[in-house]
């Protein structure tokens, strides 16, 4: 899987993946930005949340007839020092049907334990490369 992701001034960055659509992002005027698109933080929630979702989803498949609505809200608490990175994320399903609630919660256990993606990566390890002027270039 491959995000490409370009600067477009200022503070703002357009990403594209293999999907081809675009995600746009930008700082807040008290990071200098314009506000003309999602923040970075707001993506990692949306992510948890959409991830979830669609793994939620799929495991009620047969169920999904019974539900009249799925609101996923997120809600992440962040360090006071930079990097402000997320000390603990709180995710709520607001769930609305005929359907027991231990369907749903073994699909949200499932969904965490077994299937998304996105919060089994915010362990991941993260490695930087540079290419400068077409050239890579190693750490300093």
């Amino acid at each position: 899987m491959n995000v490409k992701t370009t600067w477009t001034g200022k503070r703002s960055f357009t990403a594209v993946g293999d999907s081809g659509y675009e995600m746009k992002m930008d700082a807040t005027p008290a990071y200098f930005g314009d506000g003309n698109g999602v923040t970075p933080t707001e993506m990692l929630l949306a992510s948890v949340a959409g991830c979830i979702g669609i793994d939620v989803t799929m495991i009620l498949r047969p169920h999904l007839d019974k539900l009249s609505k799925i609101e996923i809200e997120t809600n992440g608490t962040r360090k006071e020092e930079a990097p402000k990175g997320f000390t603990s994320i709180d995710v709520t399903f607001n769930v609305e049907g005929e359907l027991a609630s231990k369907h749903i919660w073994r699909a949200i256990n499932l969904g965490k334990e077994k299937y998304c993606a996105v919060s089994d990566s915010l362990e991941a390890d993260i490695t930087f490369h540079l290419i400068l002027n077409g050239e890579k270039v190693e750490v300093e």
